[in-house]
């Protein structure tokens, strides 16, 4: 008998048809033998609704009551869910985050976890019920309901199979594993059996929407195995673990990221402090610069161009122009029209002709490259946004044809 701690997110409970599906699945794991717990999102585009409805009655309403009103969508696919297994005949409860011990830290909207009380959650399965819980969601110190952000039922599963000490975290989503790009935009995209939490991590930080990177990173500290698997087949899907075969390819994959925006400080003051200022200002509030390049503009004063995600470009922009004077720049500039092209692989740093393969499909499909940033796993290019799917391609086509590979 085994504890798995599987996650289905909006799409597979987006109407009744859906929903059953679900159930199917989280009943035949049961009727194998395992333990099985379950993390569910809201249904399709609830969020999206809650948001727009909290926007009609008022725009500027705090974080803590956005939170209560987002928390109830989850609360919704539980339940439902739960409904659909009790009416097929199995034992079954749906629990919230507050319920299952899910305690963080008070950054309403963006949470993390604090730590996991699991005794609710073990207690259900002892009477050998089917344990359905909240996404999403947890409850802070002062008792209050908190959402953990983007990606956080992704997050909630792999904590609690942690918590639980779970043999492994299922993903479902709508596509039945890893792939070595977007298999909606690439026909030529393979899916990978395995990859590791390293290179998962990168793809899903670049603009892979398999995962989210906050899971991955919690799954390689505790060594938790996880699985992708799409909800709508029961093919194999691709495992996440510390040590992977890639069967000789020395790229995972190649990923997009069309959420960014490349932002310019122009004639930033060249003294000592100005640049790390600049860093320390970001970082207090949490924003990642990306793609940083600096360079002299004149005698004591410099340029510097960064990239941070699209959602993040107001709080980036209110926070430069608050401080213009700290800093020293004389002006600012927004660029939305680029796209982030990334190659991840474990075997590039050995191998630097997958770089030197890269720019010459790049060039020879006449794709300009605005900036370079390497690692030894990655190597991410800026480009035009109307090339971004085109470079996708150039890229994905020239690995997989090379020999070499």
């Amino acid at each position: 008998m085994a504890l798995i701690v599987q996650k289905f997110g909006g799409s597979s409970v987006a109407d009744a048809n859906r929903i059953f599906n679900v159930a199917k699945i989280v009943t035949d794991t049961y009727q194998a033998g395992n333990e099985v717990v379950v993390v569910l999102s809201a249904q399709g585009d609830t969020t999206d609704d809650l948001i727009a409805k909290s926007q009609e009655i008022n725009p500027a309403a705090s974080k803590r009551e956005l939170d209560m009103l987002l928390s109830t969508g989850e609360q919704i696919s539980i339940a439902l869910v739960a409904m659909a297994i009790e009416k097929m005949g199995f034992p079954v409860i749906s629990l919230t985050g507050w319920q299952v011990g899910m305690t963080t830290n008070s950054t309403y909207s963006s949470a993390r976890i604090r730590k996991i009380d699991g005794s609710r959650v073990r207690k259900e399965l002892d009477k050998k019920r089917i344990v359905l819980v909240a996404g999403f969601q947890g409850i802070n110190q002062l008792g209050d309901i908190t959402t953990l952000g983007r990606g956080g039922s992704d997050t909630t599963a792999v904590a609690l199979a942690i918590g639980l000490g779970a043999d492994v975290c299922q993903i479902y989503t709508d596509v039945d594993g890893v792939y070595t790009a977007d298999p909606r935009k690439e026909p030529g995209a393979q899916k990978l059996k395995e990859i590791t939490y390293d290179e998962m991590l990168e793809l899903a930080s670049l603009g892979a929407q398999v995962l989210h990177n906050r899971s991955v990173e919690m799954g390689k500290r505790y060594e938790v195995p996880i699985e992708v698997l799409s909800s709508f087949s029961r093919k194999p899907g691709t495992v996440v673990k510390e040590v992977a075969n890639i069967e000789g390819l020395h790229i995972s994959g190649v990923a997009q990221d069309s959420n960014i925006v490349q932002v310019t400080l122009q004639a930033l003051d060249k003294g000592p402090n100005a640049f790390s200022n600049l860093l320390s200002l970001m970082a207090k509030h949490k924003l990642v610069a990306d793609m940083v390049s600096l360079w002299e503009s004149s005698p004591g004063e410099s340029n510097v161009a960064f990239t941070i995600p699209q959602q993040a470009l107001d709080l980036c922009l209110e926070l430069l122009e608050h401080n213009q004077e700290q800093l020293g720049y004389r002006s600012l500039q927004v660029n939305d029209g680029f796209s982030k092209v990334s190659v991840v692989g474990a075997g590039m740093a050995e191998n630097p002709e997958v770089g030197a393969q890269m720019f010459q499909a790049l060039y020879q499909a006449h794709i300009q490259t605005h900036q370079v940033v390497s690692s030894e796993i990655k190597i991410s290019v800026l480009v035009n946004k109307e090339d971004g799917d085109r470079a996708v391609h150039v890229i994905h086509e020239r690995f997989l044809g090379l020999s070499f590979l």
